[in-house]
């Protein structure tokens, strides 16, 4: 099997899009450390009709065969947002992306990159950046630290020989992603406490949960707040209406109210911070399949409300406070109401922050503050199409 020839083809069928999806799960099998997602999950993230990034980008999916045996998968996408941002900022005109990689050895990987790039080269791009699968607000990044622990909800756990491969490919470092962990059990520092403590007699601050039968009121102002907050920060595309609209519907499930927090300041919602149990300690069991029992497991997981563990995907403050006192006061505040809620109400001991850049000096400050250390490394690579 091994001397058979290598064939590439694009994913068209409903049987060559499945057998896509079941790689990942054969080749990640032996690492204990792999969180096998929901089937049903990965074939709506790659469904136009259920999810919104596809509104405003296209996708071609490949397969790499050996002896009719499926060895290796990848896409190549175009993010139309993503062309109309500043190059500057990390994508701009001309850049297309791969993600969702998959190699059983190095000769099938360099098939499925060379692939990948020739596509994207006959789609007028120069430049491609990745592997981010398929949103950078998905799973952007190459795991490169903490393969030692499974990833929370909506992270990517990948094979170390993958850095190998994309690096003899030719990539090159462009951005670093870090996650930071920390034991929520523990009170922050004193310095931290009397922050909060001087917020909390602010006549201006209110530090509120949201309503979640106010939903979509509710993420209209995440959103906008989001988009300012977010908009000069490297590999920034604007998060769009469709998207909030199918990320809400797969995530309401696990969205609590007390978890999350928007904070307003003389009366104008200003920052907001999202934080979500981690679903993986119910799914990694499931081995990707809610059929015949896992779905009653799930369902007793989401009733039961409790969690070890507890992700925060999502933080932002309004561009005109960033880097100023009031900007870290809201969200040492959110922080702490937040980790309260999360042991008392749910059990948990153990938190994450992330992803935060490399660069992003005010949120790495704020973690440090809060005494919580990095756990896991993800790393973006690009490379000049000739």
């Amino acid at each position: 099997m091994a001397n058979a020839p290598l064939a590439i083809r694009p994913v068209v069928s409903r049987t060559e899009k499945r057998d896509f999806i079941e790689l990942a799960y054969r080749l990640n099998r032996g690492d204990p450390h792999w969180v096998p997602p929901l089937r049903s999950e990965v074939a709506g993230a790659l469904d136009p009709r259920k999810n919104g990034w596809f509104s405003h980008a296209d996708a071609q999916l490949f397969l790499a065969e050996r002896g009719g045996r499926p060895v290796g998968r990848i896409a190549a996408h175009i993010d139309r947002l993503a062309l109309e941002m500043p190059a500057e900022q990390g994508f701009g005109p001309g850049t297309g992306f791969f993600g969702l990689f998959e190699a059983e050895d190095e000769t099938v990987a360099r098939a499925l990159i060379n692939t990948a790039e020739g596509w994207l080269r006959k789609q007028g791009m120069t430049r491609v950046v990745g592997p981010i699968s398929l949103s950078i607000w998905e799973e952007p990044g190459l795991l490169i630290e903490g393969y030692d622990h499974a990833p929370m909800v909506m992270m990517g756990h990948h094979k170390r020989l993958y850095r190998d491969y994309i690096e003899q490919a030719g990539f090159a470092p462009v951005k670093q992603l870090k996650t930071y962990e920390l034991d929520i059990t523990r009170e922050f520092p004193p310095l931290v406490q009397r922050i909060i403590a001087m917020g909390e007699k602010s006549d201006r601050i209110r530090i509120r949960t949201v309503d979640k039968s106010r939903f979509e009121d509710e993420a209209a102002i995440i959103l906008g707040i989001l988009n300012d907050a977010w908009s000069d920060n490297w590999g920034f595309v604007p998060l769009t209406q469709p998207e909030i609209d199918d990320v809400g519907k797969k995530l309401k499930p696990i969205v609590f109210e007390q978890l999350i927090r928007i904070a307003e300041l003389d009366g104008e919602p200003v920052a907001f911070m999202i934080t979500l149990p981690d679903l993986n300690e119910a799914i990694a069991p499931l081995q990707g399949n809610l059929l015949p029992f896992g779905w009653a497991r799930l369902l007793w997981w989401l009733r039961r409300g409790k969690a070890r563990g507890m992700r925060v995907p999502l933080m932002g403050v309004v561009k005109r406070l960033q880097g100023s006192r009031m900007a870290s006061q809201l969200a040492f505040m959110m922080i702490e109401y937040i980790r309260r809620a999360a042991v008392q109400d749910f059990g948990a001991v153990r938190g994450e922050i992330g992803w935060v850049l490399d660069d992003n000096q005010g949120m790495i400050a704020i973690a440090d503050t809060i005494e919580s250390r990095v756990n896991r490394i993800y790393q973006i690579y690009a490379k000049e199409l000739g």
